[in-house]
């Protein structure tokens, strides 16, 4: 996937979790529901940010990682 790919999917998975705690801030009874429907789709945007730079970064040998042997 291409990074403007990744980035789409962010931008909408935001948009997703705003709308969520827009509403909770409307319906008190549901608000619990919202808001943890909020924090799954934050969640997702940090997974593809995520998964998207480990597979950007390679490796760092052992020597360049600071471990001392």
């Amino acid at each position: 996937m291409t990074g403007s790919a990744i980035l789409e999917n962010v931008r909408r998975y935001r948009a997703i979790a705003s709308l969520c705690r827009q509403a909770a801030a409307f319906r008190p009874v549901q608000r619990i529901s919202l808001l943890t429907q909020a924090d799954e789709w934050e969640q997702r945007a940090v997974g593809e940010i995520e998964g998207y730079f480990e597979a950007q970064d390679p490796p760092i040998p052992d020597q360049l990682s600071g471990s001392v042997n």
